[in-house]
């Protein structure tokens, strides 16, 4: 029997089997031994092979290779790596510019990771409704920023339903990673999104503005029907998935070598083209096309100051927080 993982509760995995029946599932005996240095063998997205019980619960006995998956170091055992979800079609990271405020850092690190493995990200700038002008003006400039290197940005406020007929359509018969710090309203938007999903939401953390942990498992909410559900080819596509994953602190980008980290922002990467030197890694070589670019304000300083933080972190080998 097959199925998709839709939520991982520890050590059960809620799997879907292709007649639709749900059925809970844990990985057969030392199946989580052979050889993958992550925290979580199985992750929301996969899909799996099951044999089934008398109990009427499974086993996972295989896994489907994955087409993709989103990683991150896993929080408690260093050397160790967490999947956040595999085989995914799009990342939605949602980021505020206040309430919490999401640095830019932050954002590159998580554009950058999802570069690597290969998943384009939608930026959804929430929160529009309670900022003030100067805070507006500032979320403007952050779309541009992010739009002129070719993301797409949305502004919303999941609280209000600004901005969600535009977010719709882009998530139609698509399975999406919603990602983003604690309390940028993750919560408020599935609630939005999925009536009757009720997450429970939190509110700021006033002491810190940094947010509260609310969601503890990866899941994976199915959308309401509606909109284009059928192929051109006439066969029916699923509405849609989103998967919900606990509120990120930071993002660590693993197994990404110091000399691939150019080709993970974009821009960066197209100017790097015309170094003098094919190995510069854009930080003290004589004849650096992109350093002339920062200064020449075509590469912003933020996104600069992001690749030589992950630099620095690839040539020291270690984790770091994104604050």
């Amino acid at each position: 029997m097959k199925g998709l993982v839709i939520k991982n509760t520890g050590s059960w995995y809620t799997v879907k089997t292709d007649d639709g029946t749900v059925i809970e599932s844990k990985i057969k005996g030392n199946f989580r031994l052979k050889g993958i240095r992550s925290t979580n063998p199985v992750a929301v997205g996969d899909y799996v092979q099951l044999i089934t019980n008398q109990e009427g619960t499974a086993f996972i006995s295989a896994i489907d290779d994955r087409r993709n998956y989103i990683i991150r170091k896993s929080p408690n055992l260093s050397k160790q790596s967490h999947i956040l979800a595999a085989n995914i079609d799009q990342a939605l990271l949602v980021v505020t510019v206040n309430y919490p405020q999401t640095s830019t850092t932050f954002i590159d690190r998580f554009l950058a990771g999802a570069e690597a493995y290969r998943v384009p990200v939608v930026l959804a700038f929430n929160k529009c409704d309670i900022l003030s002008e100067e805070e507006l003006h500032y979320e403007r400039m952050m779309m541009t920023l992010y739009g002129h290197i070719g993301y797409q940005c949305i502004k919303l406020s999941a609280a209000t339903g600004e901005g969600i007929d535009r977010l719709l359509p882009l998530l139609v018969g698509k399975v999406t990673l919603l990602s983003g710090n604690s309390g940028v309203g993750k919560s408020t938007l599935i609630n939005r999104l999925i009536p009757g999903a009720s997450l429970r939401t939190a509110e700021i953390s006033d002491a810190h503005n940094t947010g509260m942990h609310t969601t503890t498992f990866s899941e994976m909410l199915e959308l309401p029907a509606g909109g284009d559900t059928v192929t051109e080819e006439g066969e029916n596509r699923h509405p849609g998935y989103l998967i919900d994953t606990p509120g990120i602190k930071g993002f660590g980008t693993f197994d990404i070598e110091p000399e691939e980290l150019t080709s993970y922002f974009k821009e960066i990467f197209e100017f790097s083209k015309d170094c003098k030197f094919s190995n510069c890694t854009h930080t003290h070589e004589p004849g650096c096309a992109v350093r002339k670019a920062v200064e020449e304000h075509y590469i912003s300083e933020s996104r600069y100051q992001s690749y030589l933080s992950m630099l620095d972190d690839k040539e020291e080998n270690k984790y770091r927080e994104a604050f």
